[in-house]
């Protein structure tokens, strides 16, 4: 169990994901957080990193810090994606290692699972067959973060542990016009044409793959529950168990915002991965179960959306 007064170290604490599990903390009643700004801390300068470590000694790490984007960024810019993620997440946790760091918990993705794995997918399908081609940058360099933490465990006994979120959203997400993911892209899509008056949207693929959400507030009571009573080298889904299409998802989204015009799909541009459920059996039997439902989830991140025109355009 993490002490109330434990110094506890939250990489990424401005994002979407580092921003909730700050959230969670202070619900929690833990006070002694140390965070760090980019402009701060340059997770990719090992120097850096290493001195930062050196100085704090934070007894537990949630590592929520990542370049992320959507299919188009991903595509765009794989050496990008790998480097960077690559880089940030070998410094941090190892200069967690070097300085006893008493756990860490290492958030990878859903989406560095194999593209067809079988469905729900369960913790053990990891690097059983071939990657979705439209991400394999950023998936390699989380599987070698994963890696990574199992590796310090076998070798040195450091209780560094992992969790697999699956697709997330909510406040502090990235709304950018083609690099956001899918929720947030579609928020911005929908509340721009209904502002502009427009009588139909325009929106990739074909609409049926099938995608699993989670609010991002519930995956950080996820975490820290983990952070409790979880230590093991096997890593753990977060999700809901639950799933829609892509079409379904867009159809919420149009009736959340307000949007009511025409909705067209564009068939000549990627779905990416047909299906992508995960099995959180493992996650349950440590008894947690979300409890933010979609449309709930949407019309809160759209009321984010909404208080903040500037970073949302960003």
């Amino acid at each position: 169990m993490m002490e109330k007064n434990a110094k506890i170290y939250v990489a990424g604490h401005r994002g979407m994901v580092g921003s909730a599990i700050c959230r969670a903390l202070g619900r929690m009643g833990y006070a002694n957080l140390v965070t760090r700004t980019h402009e701060e801390l340059d997770l990719c300068r090992q120097d850096q990193v290493e001195a930062f470590f050196a100085q704090e000694q934070p007894d537990y790490v949630f590592l929520a810090a990542a370049k992320v984007g959507g299919i188009l960024a991903n595509r765009d810019a794989p050496a990008d994606f790998l480097y960077d993620n690559l880089i940030l997440e070998l410094n941090v946790i190892h200069g967690a290692w070097q300085n006893h760091c008493r756990k860490l918990l290492f958030l990878g993705s859903s989406c560095i699972y194999p593209r067809l794995a079988p469905q729900p997918i369960r913790e053990e399908s990891l690097l059983t067959s071939a990657l979705e081609e439209t991400n394999e940058a950023y998936a390699l360099a989380k599987i070698s973060g994963l890696k990574y933490c199992a590796y310090l465990r076998e070798q040195y006994g450091a209780d560094f542990i992992s969790a697999m979120p699956t697709n997330l959203y909510g406040p502090g997400d990235n709304y950018h016009p083609t690099h956001s993911h899918v929720l947030p892209a579609l928020i911005r899509r929908f509340h721009e044409a209904k502002e502009a008056g427009a009588g139909e949207v325009v929106c990739w693929g074909t609409g049926s793959p099938l995608r699993e959400f989670m609010y991002v507030d519930d995956l950080a009571e996820a975490c820290l529950l983990l952070m409790q009573v979880y230590s093991g080298k096997e890593t753990v889904n977060l999700g809901t168990g639950e799933e829609l299409s892509i079409r379904e998802l867009t159809e919420l989204v149009a009736k959340v915002v307000g949007y009511e015009g025409e909705i067209r799909w564009d068939p000549s541009k990627p779905d990416g991965t047909p299906r992508k459920l995960l099995d959180v059996g493992k996650l349950e039997s440590l008894g947690y179960h979300h409890t933010t439902k979609l449309e709930e989830g949407i019309r809160r991140t759209y009321q984010d959306f909404l208080a903040g025109p500037i970073r949302a355009r960003r």
